[in-house]
């Protein structure tokens, strides 16, 4: 019996933004994945399922929310440990994954370390597994998408600086898009292979595209004019840390490897700009308010009657500011 075909990324209408950021990193997925901001019923998932399709695996595997650390990087074998008394790998979320798309939803409902394991194996594309007895080593090479509604929960800002790049979907789309979008989902809902076949012309191009872009990327230079442009935007930028630059630089080159070209231009690095600063960009700290003016000599002062019972003519404390804190939309929370 053969599978329900998955809704053509080409045939996804709007979300241009995320679209190119996922197609990014299938060209070079050591960019370090996508970040998904926004409501629920945008096509997140869908998206990501399309994105599958471009890569040579074709495999989509999605992290339950309440996964264990076992069922990601794998464990021992307890039928073969038991029945043949030896040390035998299971192999987990992380194995199945390689060569395709890795997809957690809600990843900011994740554990901590299970986060960042994730992204470390994302990183470095090899998942070490050392316990239970055993010692394993296999290749975890995967494009990770992550969704998040923020509203339900930040990421620490260790782990949200560790994703390559970062997209935010609006919620409020105009009414025509609206209804392009309905009616293709109720095209493809009724006669799945029909819609497919109608749009394999366009999800063949955009693979070819794809691919060539993955063959052309080890001819463009990472060029010090395009880093140095890069180094002094990341500066002005206030971001922490060097990853952002390591990101933006691979991002640009994955662009002009996309367009077919073979040098990084300024169109390059501006096309990815806000995907690779936007969620570690820091945030203009307000200036401090201009200090109350002495009370005059004449005022009269405060006496022991008045001890413990307030100071009620006077405005309260004025809040300090205690760190960068990110604007988050009001977006509606599950029930």
């Amino acid at each position: 019996m053969t599978d329900t075909p998955h809704f053509p990324l080409s045939a996804v209408v709007g979300a241009d933004a995320l679209k190119l950021a996922l197609c990014l990193t299938a060209i070079d997925p050591k960019i370090g994945g996508v970040l998904i901001e926004g409501p629920r019923g945008m096509a997140k998932s869908t998206l990501a399922r399309g994105l599958a399709d471009l890569l040579a695996s074709g495999q989509f595997v999605t992290l339950p929310l309440g996964a264990t650390e076992e069922r990601l990087v794998g464990t021992l074998d307890l039928d073969a440990a038991l029945s043949e008394g030896r040390a035998q790998f299971s192999p987990g979320v992380l194995a199945k994954a390689d060569g395709g798309v890795l997809y957690v939803d809600e990843v900011n409902l994740l554990p901590d370390h299970l986060v960042d394991l994730l992204l470390d194996v994302a990183a470095s594309g090899t998942n070490l597994i050392e316990r239970d007895g055993i010692s394993h080593r296999h290749p975890a090479r995967f494009v990770l998408i992550g969704t998040m509604n923020p509203e339900e929960g930040e990421l620490r800002p260790q782990l949200l600086d560790r994703f390559g790049l970062n997209v935010a979907l609006s919620g409020h789309t105009a009414p025509l898009e609206r209804g392009q979008i309905i009616r293709r989902r109720l095209d493809f809902d009724s006669d799945p292979q029909a819609f497919c076949a109608q749009w394999e012309t366009s999800q063949l191009a955009l693979r070819e595209r794809c691919q060539q872009g993955r063959r052309l990327l080890s001819e463009i230079a990472l060029d010090d004019q395009a880093l140095a442009q890069i180094t002094e935007r990341c500066f002005a930028a206030g971001v922490d840390g060097l990853r952002a630059d390591l990101v933006w630089l691979r991002a640009a080159r994955a662009h002009a490897a996309w367009r077919g070209a073979t040098a990084i231009e300024d169109s390059d690095i501006e096309a990815v700009a806000e995907f690779a600063l936007r969620h570690r960009r820091r945030q203009a700290t307000p200036p401090a308010s201009d200090p109350q003016p002495a009370p005059p000599a004449s005022a009269p002062q405060s006496t022991n009657a008045d001890a413990g019972q307030g100071q009620w003519g006077e405005m309260p404390a004025q809040a300090l500011p205690t760190g960068v804190r990110r604007e988050v939309p009001s977006w509606p929370k599950k029930p």
